[in-house]
């Protein structure tokens, strides 16, 4: 019986993680009162502005890249001209919300976990309690909040960046006129593609402050704890974002 004990233990440890993490993200969700506008604002200008140059770039050489490997792939079937159609769908229904999730993922999840980490390290998070600021209301919240807000927002820019490396390829490279370039993009693209995308990227964003607020909360003592919850925050926000890609198209696309 010590597999099915070992299973059913892993089973079990497996759910009490899920329910605490849901929990957490609860209360960091819904304790808004007080609100702390200063802190909102300064990680809206942190997660957001900050991250649009990284998003930016990616997009740009993403939709760049994808129009010449459709156009390579394309010219052996003698569809070259689907080109415009499918860097749009694509870069909208999935390239951009994931592409650019992970970016976000990468910066700001280890940067939450990190900032979150030294502060339970140097104890300024006892200290926040010994003063009756609730450490969720004044540093899990706005950061729950302005990514579940800002991700979206980077994932349209991305979004428009990266149909707009497609087109620089297409019209100075594969022939592409600049009108039907466009007038093919806006035929195919519909406005599910567009929405679906955005309602990923505010997935993707919660589940980045999530994991970083998650593990920087629970970093162990000294810079090696710190560095691990570092760590873990952007391999668990990443996998977090692929799998719940993965879900949110089998149910927008079914």
């Amino acid at each position: 019986m010590n597999p099915v004990r070992l299973t059913g233990r892993a089973s079990l440890s497996l759910l009490r993680a899920v329910g605490a993490v849901a929990l957490f993200a609860l209360r960091g969700l819904f304790r808004l009162r007080p609100f702390h506008g200063r802190a909102f604002a300064a990680q809206l200008f942190q997660i957001g502005w900050l991250s649009l140059p990284v998003v930016g770039l990616t997009a740009l050489f993403t939709g760049a890249a994808l129009a010449l490997q459709i156009h390579s792939g394309g010219a052996r079937f003698q569809a070259a001209e689907v080109v415009p159609a499918i860097v749009a769908i694509g870069m909208v229904r999935e390239l951009g919300p994931v592409l650019g999730g992970l970016m976000v993922a990468a910066r700001v999840a280890s940067s939450i976990a990190a900032e979150i980490g030294t502060m339970k390290v140097t104890e300024q998070i006892d200290a926040l309690v010994t003063l009756s600021t609730d450490p969720m209301r004044w540093l899990v919240t706005p950061r729950l909040w302005a990514a579940l807000l800002t991700v979206p927002l980077l994932v349209g820019v991305g979004d428009v960046i990266g149909i707009m490396g497609g087109w620089l390829v297409g019209t100075r490279s594969l022939g592409f006129s600049s009108a039907g370039y466009v007038a093919n993009s806006w035929a195919y693209l519909e406005s599910w593609d567009v929405v679906s995308g955005l309602l990923k990227g505010a997935v993707f964003g919660l589940i980045v402050a999530l994991c970083g607020c998650w593990f920087g909360m629970r970093a162990g003592r000294g810079a090696a704890g710190v560095g691990r919850a570092t760590k873990s925050a952007v391999v668990a926000a990443a996998v977090g974002i692929l799998a719940a890609n993965f879900v949110l198209t089998g149910l927008f696309f079914r």
